[in-house]
């Protein structure tokens, strides 16, 4: 019997790896957690948690938690449409639109998010925590707060020229 694997379009990334106990009456029983990015690189882009008693078995269930919450990106050219910033917790995370040939200009657990999402070139700034959780949440947050001209069009019921001038 063959089995063949699906090939999934989306990439996934490990931004952190924590190792978690429990204490039981016998002692402390171990766990990890992961943190997964996973993304198209098109414009589609998520992040999910994962607990278990393997690191593999957690960097899964990090995937397929991901996998259920998806947001779309706007992303114009190479960049993101407009400056953006992002709250989560005590992360704050500032996203700047970039001229083409700049790069990703951000942060590890910011840039895995940008970079998943395929943004191209971007300058960030990240205030408040540095931990991983918090910022991945924050990027997020602040991608989720992008609109295309066409949106903000259409919203208004003008054309994108009439807006654009």
């Amino acid at each position: 019997m063959q089995r063949f694997e699906q090939q999934s379009e989306f990439k996934d990334r490990l931004v952190a790896v924590n190792r978690v106990s429990k204490t039981v009456k016998g002692g402390r029983n171990m766990r990890f957690s992961a943190l997964v990015v996973v993304g198209n690189e098109q414009g589609k882009v998520s992040a999910g948690m994962g607990k278990a008693v393997e690191i593999p078995e957690a960097i899964r269930k990090a995937n397929e938690d991901a996998k259920k919450t998806l947001i779309d990106v706007p992303i114009t050219g190479t960049t993101i449409p407009h400056e953006v910033t992002g709250y989560y917790s005590t992360a704050k995370v500032v996203l700047i639109p970039a001229p083409e040939g700049t790069g990703v200009i951000a942060g590890g657990a910011a840039r895995a998010v940008l970079e998943m999402a395929g943004v191209k070139d971007i300058r960030t700034k990240s205030f408040g925590t540095n931990n991983p959780i918090n910022m991945v949440k924050a990027t997020l947050e602040a991608l989720k707060l992008l609109r295309s001209p066409e949106q903000v069009a259409k919203m208004r019921g003008k054309t994108v020229e009439e807006l654009l001038g």
